[in-house]
């Protein structure tokens, strides 16, 4: 599924983030309009507290695997799972 919106860059600090935490293949596993949508909350940040706040509950999120922006998620099954 191709988005249609802007596409958000990555920040490397974020990008540092993932990496050091081992949450980048949880990442990488989520729907393009997720991953999307973590980067432009944080990038839209204007204060460094509130950018931290996000990216923390970002990983949070992204660690239990059952959240998105504070909902409930739950990975869809594709083909074949």
């Amino acid at each position: 599924m191709a988005l249609t919106r802007a596409i958000e860059p990555m920040p490397p600090d974020v990008h540092r983030r993932l990496d050091e935490t081992g949450l980048r293949p949880a990442y990488d596993d989520r729907p393009p309009y997720q991953r999307n949508d973590y980067l432009g909350w944080i990038n839209r940040a204007k204060r460094p507290a509130t950018r931290e706040k996000r990216i923390a509950q970002m990983l949070h999120e992204l660690d239990g695997g059952t959240h998105y922006m504070k909902m409930v998620w739950r990975k869809s099954a594709g083909p074949g799972e």
